[in-house]
């Protein structure tokens, strides 16, 4: 089934255009996220990890939690391949011939945006709170301090990409079934119409004048006024 406009992309089989691509503000958004967490990753997975100049083993620059330096490497990591998982979608989403297809994709995009939104605000405040905490005498050198504080940064910014392309991914869904609805239920009002009747072999037609009916009884000759009449001989 193949739907023209549906859920926000043209009809299924046209050609793959790159600037249109481009300039969709989902997938801007989607450009921006992936940056966001490459940054993150690595920031913290170069310079997160810190040591005292008499120890040999190096800890998490993050009040020396093992468990915040793993949640933003991690979570870095993940939305970093969601990003490139949806960007592809976005590529081959005017492919997509099914509605059903199409509507799976797009609540598939708003689930994920909403949960990656929430997953940057847990990272920013927990990531905020270790920086907080952190004591000075643990990393005298004050090593790797801009790598933690450009992972925070972009830990909030994050929140916000993710949570514009959950609104706006909502939005090409309530489009797509108000078009798929309206399609269904629209009647053309054509069919409504009143068919006309072809001229039946019963009834004389009307006189070009209005004044009458054409007449012929026999032989006779044609009165403008009256019709037909006959001749009298």
């Amino acid at each position: 089934m193949q739907q023209s406009g549906a859920f926000g992309a043209a009809r299924a089989g046209g050609a793959f255009e790159p600037l249109a691509f481009i300039q969709q503000p989902h997938t801007g958004l989607r450009i921006v996220s992936w940056l966001f967490s490459l940054v993150i990753f690595g920031c913290i997975a170069n310079e997160g990890y810190v040591n005292r100049p008499d120890e040999v083993e190096q800890f998490c620059v993050f009040n020396r939690n093992q468990n915040a330096c793993n949640y933003a490497v991690s979570m870095g990591s993940l939305a970093f391949l969601s990003c490139m998982a949806f960007l592809a979608l976005d590529a081959y989403f005017p492919q997509i011939s099914s509605v059903k297809e199409r509507k799976r994709a797009v609540l598939a995009d708003v689930g994920t945006s909403a949960f990656w939104s929430f997953v940057w605000f847990v990272g920013f405040c927990f990531l905020a709170n270790q920086w907080q905490v952190a004591k000075p005498e643990d990393n005298p050198l004050r090593s790797g301090g801009d790598a933690a504080r450009a992972a925070i940064t972009f830990s909030f910014f994050s929140i916000f990409t993710w949570a514009v392309q959950a609104v706006l991914a909502f939005r090409r869904y309530k489009l797509g079934v108000d078009s798929v609805l309206f399609s269904q239920d629209y009647i053309d009002p054509s069919q409504d119409a009143v068919p006309y009747s072809s001229y039946s072999g019963g009834d004389a037609p009307e006189s070009p004048g209005g004044t009458g009916f054409y007449q012929q009884d026999g032989d006779g000759v044609f009165d403008g006024s009256a019709g037909y009449q006959r001749q009298e001989h």
